[in-house]
């Protein structure tokens, strides 16, 4: 077996932050981040697995599910809550849990990450199932409710990915599909909420984004499923309207879109 490290914990290669001047520790954390899409680009065929089993489950009428703690399950919670507007699935296709409940989605909440029996508690109540994949996300791939969810979900034959920040982690072992994107020390040591963080961002935003096109959610490069729920997308999707039928006046391509609900239907309607 592979050793473990935990890269995410080690001491910052930058010292005495508190002397250094504004303009200093804004060019040393970007300097930090721009490390971040080249050890993502490193994950890329890690990354392509979880995102095509993924996709196979989905196609079938299975759910994806994102479980982590602190920032992790925030992450998680964020990239959920985006699919519906962006690609016009319902809500509950895609769901994020943290531990702790809503409540820790905007304030700690103290020891909830170190349950053994929360997470599959908290996965049982949307009943999760072998249709479903369930994807782990712990920057130091060692948080208790992360890695027993994944651990109770692989007993019940559901297929399982994980997002962490240090090489050969026991989150990556209780995954089917795990992903590792080992971005070094933090700036500010042990701040997984920063290159981590930008790191497990990135890999779910090109999860979801895949997952959705591998879906059918999305038509060249347009979001021709997304929900109308603000002026700035009613005017994007009469624009993309307008082009597809090649339409020149904006409000007939406006009326066609709010009859229809979406691009996609206002255009099949049209056609």
């Amino acid at each position: 077996m592979a050793e473990f490290i935990k890269v995410t914990e080690q001491t910052s290669t930058y010292r005495h932050l508190e002397k250094m001047s504004i303009q200093e520790l804004l060019v040393n954390i970007n300097n930090e981040d721009k490390m971040v899409p080249h050890a993502v680009e490193k994950a890329i065929p890690q990354i392509e697995k979880l995102v095509a089993a993924i996709a196979d489950k989905m196609l079938a009428g299975g759910r994806l599910f994102y479980i982590g703690a602190g920032t992790s399950g925030r992450l998680g919670i964020v990239d959920a809550s985006e699919c519906p507007p962006s690609f016009g699935v319902p809500y509950g296709l895609v769901i994020g849990l943290i531990a702790g409940g809503d409540k820790a989605i905007t304030q700690a909440v103290e020891f909830a990450e170190d349950s053994t029996e929360q997470g599959w508690a908290d996965l049982q109540r949307h009943f999760v199932s072998d249709k479903d994949v369930v994807v782990g996300l712990a920057a130091s791939g060692t948080t208790p409710y992360v890695i027993s969810a994944l651990k109770e979900c692989r007993k019940h034959g559901i297929i399982t990915g994980s997002i962490s920040c240090n090489p050969h982690t026991p989150v990556s072992r209780e995954a089917d599909f795990p992903v590792e994107v080992v971005v070094g020390p933090e700036f500010v040591t042990g701040s997984t909420r920063m290159k981590s963080g930008t790191a497990q961002k990135l890999v779910l935003n090109m999860i979801s984004t895949s997952v959705m096109i591998q879906l059918g959610r999305v038509e060249d490069n347009k979001m021709v499923n997304m929900q109308l729920s603000n002026v700035k997308l009613v005017d994007r999707g009469v624009k993309m309207v307008m082009e597809k039928l090649k339409l020149t006046e904006y409000e007939v391509a406006k009326d066609l879109l709010l009859k229809h609900g979406s691009v996609k239907k206002a255009v099949e309607a049209a056609g």
